[in-house]
């Protein structure tokens, strides 16, 4: 019997009466991202554009012209070698998708016109090769590496739908020797590159399910919050909720909460849970055979829909209020103006432009002494290569795996929830980006792309690359006789990904003395929870509503090539001591001196940064030492705060995201480790794709080509200075790279941005070290006027994504679309 059987008469009277258009008013919801409305929309709204977008799709090289400095944005050059691990050209991704649909063992279906039982091409893009195929190209005369597009199959054909990671190559295509293979070695887990897909039945999920759940409680969602959740399109109500789904003991169970639906145009439904609950059994792809398994209200747990209704018509039931829409929930202008705001405000100029270079088609960047190359790709959006100061290697890549944020509270939506980002992926959402609030509006852009649903997708302008000046030295010092001060001028390549309710702003940063650093920071709306019997879980920080306690957890990989691949690690300690001296007449003397050991293997090698900050990780390289003979490297310290996280064998994720549980991890380079995560890891959280625990086998480390993989973080309790929006001057973190003995000295000391000012006597005698003017003899434009108007920038020019179709191929008519991914 289903649980619609037994409902009561009323129950039954009152699920007619709504569900009368139900059948034409139902929408499926897509997935995989439930936690922002607008992300549900299916609709293209696509509109035609003239002279087919030469500016968006090429790169944007517009010059803002001021009196006297005709150039502003980077110069154009040719990088060195091409980018190996740049994005697929159009025609290389239409001829794959063409080639893909002409093999007959794959039943593919064009994804427009698929449904739930057919197979589709969820993805197509560069497959990044292997370090050891690429170092003879990039160091040398060496072939560059032969070049394959990373598909993932989306194959729904069959009773255990799947995910399948294939390679198809080598291109350009070619068909006496191109072919496809299952694509697993970079994977713990050797199946074929298969992994289970718990989102099959996502396009029958609420017709089938949810809103006939939600129909039949009817009855009580309209008495507590006279509204909805049916598939109508007057529901006032949306039904969603936790990710993973829970897969234990054989079973998929889902814990699915009621929001209110916002009732202006903000994207606050995150704000708004309602504290109704219900379970369900889903396993299979037949919904007659899914089972409802209980109601949780005001934390009393009901097995069945009719003890839950007898016990809410009871007399003495408690019946709580809901979060509902208003201005305390939207990011506009609100509240009294502050005196004297409304005046324009402090800006940054680049008076004589652009003092960087970039290929724009390779995308290539130099700045002073660094260079490096931009890859991009859906899961985790832009990472860096072949990072150069000085033309010396010291980074072969440094790239965001993961992002995990993993939630507790009293109910299962909050205790049940760990959103593992790469599922839904970064690379879709890093939109273009606002001048003059994301990026200094003299910042020059790169556009990014990405395949979804036969077409390629162009980000325009969805990266910056810009200078900036800190607002304090880099260098200074103070005499009786003199001042001297170096400004500190730093290079930053930034994109923002808004998955779901959170942005995500992701830099790194260059600066003038050869040290470099990742930050991420992190604004939007917070996931909130019921407040109901909540207090140990959150603060209550509005009507019913908790600001639900999370972590959030951000891990890159850095692979560090100092002076060569062979490197090692060495952890410095200041310990405290008590000693005596030679001088010291017998006595002791309480004091402190350093420990020195280096990581011999990976059994040791996945630990925490040291109390008191008292430990420096240095990445040396043991056969190259500086003029004193000490060792030259590099040191890892926390920039901005780092977090690993806090739930210990997390019940959410099994194995999935063990790479989260320390903050510093290091293990020795392999082709077939090349990441901490897998974007499907979610579908199998006891035997994922790739376990990170298998990576730490006990090899050794030392003098070995090693990499780190290093935690970025927040443990965050929201409070009701995140409402409406989580705000980034304190979420944040990040983590610094430093020369240690490297240089022979402080290489800041190059540039000529710097003052001494000689105040002896009374009278000042200013060195200024040959800083460039306007009009000086070298021809070189240091400085020019300034003409206010073009300081702010014309934000009507904001765009959205450019569209290309891929199948079939439609080169000469791209549009305008930014719809549901």
């Amino acid at each position: 019997m289903g649980f619609f059987d037994s409902l009561s008469p009323r129950a039954v009277a009152i699920s007619a009466l709504l569900l009368t258009s139900f059948a034409q008013n139902a929408l499926a919801r897509p997935s995989p991202d439930p936690k922002a409305p607008w992300v549900k929309n299916t609709g293209l709204g696509k509109k035609k554009m003239a002279n087919h977008l030469k500016r968006a799709i090429m790169g944007d090289k517009r010059a803002v012209e001021t009196p006297f400095c005709s150039e502003t944005l980077a110069t154009e050059i040719k990088a060195p070698k091409p980018n190996v691990w740049g994005p697929l050209r159009d025609v290389e991704v239409a001829s794959v998708v063409e080639w893909l649909f002409a093999q007959a063992d794959l039943n593919l279906t064009v994804t427009e016109e698929a449904g739930g039982w057919d197979n589709t091409i969820q993805l197509v893009e560069a497959m990044w090769p292997n370090k050891t195929d690429v170092l003879s190209f990039v160091d040398g005369d060496g072939p560059a590496p032969t070049k394959y597009a990373h598909v993932v199959l989306n194959n729904r054909a069959t009773e255990t739908p799947h995910y399948a990671d294939i390679i198809v190559g080598p291109l350009p295509l070619d068909n006496a020797t191109t072919k496809w293979e299952p694509l697993e070695y970079p994977y713990t887990k050797q199946n074929g590159g298969k992994v289970r897909n718990l989102d099959a039945d996502s396009d029958i999920l609420y017709s089938e399910w949810l809103f006939k759940i939600g129909a039949s409680v009817a009855d009580i969602t309209l008495d507590l919050w006279n509204g909805t959740a049916m598939g109508l399109e007057n529901d006032t109500l949306s039904i969603w909720g936790i990710d993973p789904l829970w897969q234990d003991d054989g079973e998929i169970i889902r814990w699915d909460t009621f929001w209110n639906i916002p009732t202006g145009d903000f994207d606050d439904m995150t704000l708004f849970p309602l504290g109704l609950y219900f379970s369900s059994e889903v396993s299979g792809r037949d919904p007659s055979k899914w089972q409802l398994r209980g109601w949780l209200y005001n934390s009393v747990f009901y097995a069945t829909t009719e003890e839950f209704r007898a016990a809410y018509w009871s007399e003495g039931f408690v019946k709580n209020g809901p979060n509902v829409d208003g201005d305390w929930a939207r990011t506009d202008q609100n509240g009294a103006v502050p005196e004297m705001d409304k005046a324009q405000g402090p800006v940054i100029v680049a008076p004589a432009g652009a003092r960087f270079a970039v290929d724009h088609k390779e995308k290539y960047v130099e700045w002073m002494d660094w260079s490096f190359y931009v890859g991009f790709n859906r899961d985790t959006g832009p990472g860096l290569f072949d990072i150069r100061y000085k033309g010396e290697r010291l980074v072969y890549e440094l790239s965001l795996q993961e992002a995990l944020a993993h939630y507790a509270g009293n109910d299962p939506m909050n205790s049940g929830t760990a959103y593992l980002d790469s599922f839904y992926g970064f690379g879709p959402y890093t939109f273009e980006l606002v001048k003059g609030y994301d990026c200094p509006a003299y910042a020059t852009y790169m556009n990014t792309s990405f395949y979804v649903n036969e077409e390629t997708r162009t980000h325009i302008d969805s990266l910056c690359l810009f200078e900036y000046v800190a607002d304090y030295p880099m260098q200074r010092h103070t005499t009786s006789d003199y001042v001297s001060v170096t400004k500190n001028t730093y290079f930053v390549i930034r994109s923002i990904a808004t998955i779901g309710n959170y942005d995500y702003q992701q830099s790194f940063s260059f600066f003038m003395d050869g040290s470099f650093a990742v930050e991420v920071r992190a604004s939007g709306y917070i996931q909130s929870a019921y407040f109901a019997g909540n207090e140990d879980y959150g603060f209550k920080i509005h009507d019913n509503l908790s600001g639900s306690m999370h972590d959030h957890v951000l891990n890159f990989k850095a692979d560090f090539d100092v002076l060569g691949t062979n490197n090692s690690i060495e952890l410095m300690s200041m310990v405290p001591v008590s000693r005596s001296y030679p001088w010291s007449a017998g006595k002791v003397r309480n004091t402190m001196a350093l420990e020195r050991k280096f990581i011999e293997t990976e059994d040791e090698s996945r630990f925490n940064w040291g109390p008191n900050s008292a430990t420096q990780v240095l990445i040396v390289n043991e056969n190259e030492r500086n003029k004193h003979g000490e060792l030259r490297g590099y040191r890892v310290l926390p920039y901005m705060g780092t977090a690993h996280l806090t739930v210990q064998n997390s019940t959410n994720l099994g194995v999935a995201a063990q790479w989260a549980n320390h903050d510093i991890q290091i293990t020795k380079y392999k082709d077939s480790e090349q990441k901490a995560y897998h974007a499907f890891n979610t579908q199998d959280v006891h035997d994922p794709p790739v376990n990170f625990d298998k990576y730490f086998d006990g090899e050794s480390v030392r003098n070995e080509d090693i990499v780190l993989w290093l935690n970025l973080g927040m443990h965050h309790v929201p409070h009701t200075g995140d409402l409406p929006n989580t705000v980034q001057t304190t979420a944040h973190s990040g983590i610094q790279f430093m020369p240690s003995n490297y240089f022979d000295i402080d290489q800041s000391r190059r540039t000529v941005n710097q003052v001494r000012i000689n105040y002896l006597n009374g009278s000042a005698e200013v060195e200024e070290f040959g800083q460039f003017k306007a009009g000086s003899s070298d021809g070189t434009c240091g400085t020019c006027k300034l003409n206010y108007a073009p300081l702010e920038p014309e934000h009507q020019g904001y765009k959205g994504d450019v569209v290309i179709r891929k199948f079939p191929f439609d080169p000469n008519n791209p549009f305008f679309a930014t719809a549901g991914i």
